[in-house]
């Protein structure tokens, strides 16, 4: 009798076990029905399509049915790259609160920002910036996410990442050259990429572009303003690469590009028009939603977020013979609020050989390059360009270790314009000195600003420009010999 009492308390133990496991797994049981009644199965399949559907009520069932928040798919992405893939925000923004990492890598040892480039997802690549995906990594191929924009051709992706790296927006411009994407150069140069970069071996983006036979890139460089006639140190010019890769209608554009304008002298009015009007056209061009840009600093640091803005109602061209500027505190403690918006010089197919009395032996470029020896008083073929004077005057030569050294120099004036210039031999000729569109950020006033120039800020202190480049303005406190440096930012960035 005990026996048998014994053996019907251990059946109903082990009845008590088997119903208690059935209760610890109802929980389980009824996401997974859940999850199929969703439409969905407990599979890492499934995971990723409910990321990818931007489903995140799915996504919750899942995770209520034990299913892990990292599975992947058989190349390695899981499922925070395939809600970056299909810009799927909400699934994203839920996956990193389930402890997922922002920068998890994926096939190719891509993180999600990369994935999102490459899919030319915008709103995703601006959100995932915010969440602290970081711009500078590296895929498995050594691609940046700013790279792989470009080589997918990702323009609108391009736009968000350019303003955190700043840095490698020339190396992109010269990848989109070398890949003839008229777009991407467009994009890169509004947010400060320079037409004026070049490869170790001196070639220049239209150099790139000429080479291999990309008529549109090389044309919207050209509009852009690119130098036409840089040469490499062997006096290999665009023109040059494109007839030697058998593309000489090509060669013929950038002469026809250069004949419109090559010789003709601006002033300094005129040029700051010009560059006020292509930087109005492209602020114009700006959406509607503005896209957090941060200002730069003096070390080009970014500082504070700085919106990008629409035309002004009345856009002011000056001859940038003074520069205004309100900082809040001097120039020691905070940097001056300025911007640099646009750069421009150019090339002109001309160079001085040497002088000899009352004359100048010049060198022209062109289909068929040619020598002419000209006088006093006397014009630069097919130009406008009047000798006025020739001499020999004692510099200092770059390739010279900085000494002073005699040079032959030879002044010209635009019959046109009234706009003179001296042309030294041994230094590319060009139309004007290299001159920069710089803004205050408090005001929105724009100057130019050229090397040389002084200035007062808001702060009463003097400053001297001391160089002013493709990519940036060395800016000099005169009395406290601080210097700042404003980098290119374009006219979006």
């Amino acid at each position: 009798m005990i026996a048998v009492t014994r053996g019907l308390v251990a059946a109903s133990l082990l009845m008590g076990g088997i119903a208690g496991l059935g209760a610890c797994k109802k929980p389980a049981d009824a996401a997974k029905s859940a999850l199929r009644e969703a439409g969905y199965q407990a599979t890492a399949a499934d995971w990723l399509r409910a990321s990818r559907e931007d489903n995140v009520a799915a996504l919750k069932k899942f995770v209520a049915a034990g299913f892990a928040v990292d599975a992947r798919d058989g190349a390695g992405d899981g499922a925070l790259h395939e809600a970056a893939r299909a810009g799927a925000e909400n699934a994203a923004d839920y996956l990193l609160g389930r402890g997922l990492a922002v920068d998890v890598r994926g096939a190719a040892d891509r993180t999600p920002l990369m994935v999102a480039a490459i899919a030319n997802r915008q709103r995703m690549v601006r959100w995932l910036l915010r969440q602290g995906a970081a711009p500078r990594l590296k895929d498995h191929d050594g691609y940046s996410p700013l790279m792989l924009a470009v080589r997918e051709n990702s323009t609108k992706a391009v736009g968000e990442i350019a303003i955190h790296v700043r840095e490698d927006l020339d190396a992109a411009l010269l990848a989109a050259a070398l890949d003839g994407q008229a777009e991407m150069i467009d994009v890169l140069t509004q947010y400060g990429a320079s037409v004026y970069a070049h490869m170790d071996d001196g070639r220049t983006p239209l150099m790139l572009a000429a080479q291999g036979g990309h008529a549109a890139a090389a044309k919207m460089l050209m509009e852009l303003g690119c130098s036409r006639f840089t040469a490499t140190e062997d006096g290999t010019t665009a023109a040059d690469l494109a007839r030697t890769e058998g593309h000489p209608e090509i060669a013929d554009l950038i002469l026809k590009y250069s004949a419109a304008d090559a010789f003709s002298l601006e002033s300094p009015t005129q040029i700051a028009a010009a560059m006020e009007a292509y930087v109005e056209a492209v602020a114009a061009a700006v959406p509607d939603t503005a896209v957090e840009a941060p200002a730069v600093s003096a070390a080009g640091a970014s500082t504070a977020p700085h919106q990008p803005r629409g035309p002004r109602a009345t856009p002011v061209a000056l001859d940038g013979s003074t520069l205004a500027s309100t900082p809040s505190a001097p120039a020691a403690v905070s940097p001056l609020p300025l911007l640099m918006r646009h750069y421009r010089e150019r090339e002109m197919p001309l160079q001085v050989v040497t002088v000899a009395d009352d004359s100048a032996t010049l060198r022209l470029a062109g289909a068929t390059p040619r020598a002419v020896k000209l006088r006093v008083g006397e014009t630069v073929p097919g130009s406008t360009l009047m000798v006025v004077s020739v001499q020999r005057r004692m510099a200092t030569a770059k390739d010279n270790d900085g000494r002073l050294s005699e040079v032959s120099v030879v002044v010209v004036k635009d019959t046109n314009t009234g706009a003179s210039r001296s042309l030294i031999a041994g230094v590319p000729a060009s139309a004007h000195d290299p001159v920069a569109l710089v803004e205050d950020a408090t005001s929105g006033q724009r100057y130019t600003a050229r090397p040389g120039q002084r200035f007062f800020g808001g702060d009463g202190a003097e400053y001297l420009i001391n160089d002013v480049g493709p990519n940036q303005i060395v800016i000099e406190n005169a009395a406290t010999r601080d210097v700042q440096t404003l980098r290119l930012r374009g006219p979006r960035g």
